[in-house]
């Protein structure tokens, strides 16, 4: 339910960040924070109009965090929902008495009214295009039909194509409208259909679907959907229909019984009465790394095995490479290609398939958001190495320049202004953050001087230098800049007994820290020394830290 507040409701401010204490904190870890925090920022030690004026605004955040998670009720809240969560319009107040649960389904309760009226406005698009080109002429061609060309290039043809949409339109939270048509034309001759669904959640097990539809090529359909849950591990889906023609009524039934045979892989049984009467077993395993199909199907008109799989390579492209056999009384028919993602929408991706006797085809597919954009290109239909080679080697050259010439410089530009916005829209905010940093380690100079007398009197923990931000290490990115700031004094603020503990959340929030470059990958370097031997470490953003360590030493021989 957290989605119920809009992203620009979230507040940045980390209440255990600023405490650096952990989001499993007992009660007792949370006192010693805010009493260690109080003496540092209580406005009776200073004397300066200005540093009490300073030390006043940073006691009473302190003291805001504090009250907010040492209340279980308002801590459970914050937990869920952020700090706005407590101050959501049409938030009642709630008995003292009241479990975190109990919080929770009443936050629940006044956001359900806010999510109906969303759902009259939200609506579930999707479509596809699919363009299939004839470009057998730049293979299966004569010599002597060079002749007759005109300026000698190759005819190429589009000799089909279709065009299907859908959306849906919640009526209520448990029934939905479903509204889907489609065109299709293939070498001059076409048609379409219209198709109008209200599917209903009977219960959490299941939900039930009636179709009508009509068509000018296929008469009217009527249909009806089950989906049901037999156990935690399987479930079924029925399918019939009732296809009106001129030839008379044609009936139709697809059973499909799923289980869960593991984690990661399910088993599928199908059988299918009608037209095309057909029983279908398929086991499919899906890891982070992998997927693979396995099926067989026995039928009419069409029998077949069929194996395939898909690598998943673990970068931030999502990179997939694929292949697949398939074979029975049409032929066999063999696959491969890739796909990658191009943009936070977009997927990119190519399939090469080898059959006999279809002959040679490449495939391209383009999903934008929930939009697919199809291109099936005929090269010929015999087995040519040459058609091969093209269709393997074409598209990876084109869709290398293009990466190169447009994609990146495009992407690159987009994030530069995404982060520009960015900042922009936090930049007061960014200022009020770094004027109560700068306010904070002035504050701390005297409790770091003392730390720091006991820390040499016992070879303790003491910070020498420690900058946080972004650092650019990497020969190929010289030419940005970086963008740290010196937290020396807090980080030393914080050692205690010649240790140093951060947790896991953001830096950013700590006492004496602010964000130097919003958005941006960010770390954190410390040199210290620690029994007069000189240590380093680069620790990540959210990352938990804990030092001294034997790990962070540095080797005096290099």
């Amino acid at each position: 339910m957290a989605s119920a507040l809009d992203d620009d409701e979230i507040c940045n401010d980390d209440y255990y960040s600023l405490l650096n204490v952990r989001r499993e904190a007992t009660q007792e870890e949370l006192k010693a924070a805010y009493r260690r925090l109080c003496m540092l920022y209580h406005p009776d030690k200073h004397r300066d109009a200005e540093l009490k004026r300073q030390a006043e605004t940073l006691f009473n955040l302190v003291h805001e965090a504090y009250e907010v998670l040492s209340d279980p009720q308002a801590r459970a809240i914050y937990d869920i929902y952020g700090k706005r969560g407590l101050d959501v319009e049409g938030w009642e107040v709630v008995e003292r008495k009241r479990s975190p649960a109990e919080i929770r389904e009443e936050f629940e309760r006044l956001q359900r009214e806010r999510e109906e009226r969303r759902l009259q406005q939200r609506t579930n698009p999707k479509g596809t295009i699919s363009v299939g080109i004839d470009a057998t002429d730049l293979f299966d061609r004569y010599e002597e039909d060079y002749e007759d060309m005109v300026g000698g290039i190759p005819h190429i043809e589009i000799n089909r194509m279709q065009i299907s949409q859908s959306i849906e339109a919640p009526l209520t939270t448990k029934d939905t409208a479903i509204l889907s048509g489609s065109l299709s034309t293939h070498n001059g001759n076409g048609g379409g259909t219209i198709n109008l669904a209200l599917r209903r959640v009977t219960s959490a097990k299941g939900w039930g679907e009636v179709e009508l539809g009509a068509g000018d090529t296929h008469g009217p359909l009527l249909g009806m959907k089950i989906f049901r849950n037999l156990t935690p591990r399987c479930f079924v889906t029925t399918q019939c229909g009732l296809q009106f023609s001129s030839r008379g009524v044609r009936p139709g039934l697809t059973t499909v019984l799923a289980r869960h045979l593991d984690k990661n892989t399910m088993g599928y049984l199908q059988w299918r009465w009608g037209i095309h009467s057909s029983m279908n077993t398929s086991i499919v395993r899906d890891t982070k790394s992998s997927h693979l199909t396995l099926a067989v199907q026995l039928g009419i008109p069409q029998t077949f095995m069929m194996m395939s799989y898909q690598y998943k390579f673990q970068d931030e492209d999502q990179t997939k490479i694929k292949g697949s056999v398939k074979s029975g009384f049409f032929g066999t028919v063999v696959e491969y290609g890739a796909e990658r993602k191009i943009s936070r929408h977009s997927v990119v991706g190519a399939t090469v398939s080898i059959g006999v006797p279809q002959g040679v085809s490449l495939k391209i597919k383009l999903n934008r958001a929930s939009q697919t954009y199809f291109f099936p290109i005929h090269l010929t239909d015999q087995l040519l190495p040459s058609a091969v080679f093209y269709a393997t080697v074409g598209p990876l050259v084109f869709y290398l320049a293009v990466q190169q010439l447009i994609i990146r410089p495009y992407v690159r530009a987009q994030k530069e202004q995404e982060l520009e916005k960015q900042r922009e829209s936090s930049a007061s905010n960014i200022a009020k953050k770094k004027q109560e940093a700068e306010a904070a380690v002035l504050l701390m100079q005297e409790s770091v001087r003392r730390i720091i007398e006991a820390e040499e009197s016992r070879m303790g923990l003491i910070i020498l230098n420690a900058w946080y931000g972004k650092f650019v290490t990497d020969n190929s990115r010289k030419h940005e800049r970086a963008k740290v700031i010196d937290v020396t004094v807090p980080l030393q603020c914080l050692v205690k007994d010649s240790k140093l503990i951060l947790t896991e959340a953001s830096k950013s929030g700590l006492p004496g820290f602010y964000d130097p470059c919003v958005g941006e990958e960010k770390s954190l370097k410390v040199l210290y020394q620690f029994r007069g031997v000189m240590h380093q470490v680069l620790s990540g953003d959210t990352e938990p830290l804990r030092i001294p360590k034997q790990s962070h030493r540095i080797d005096t021989d290099t």
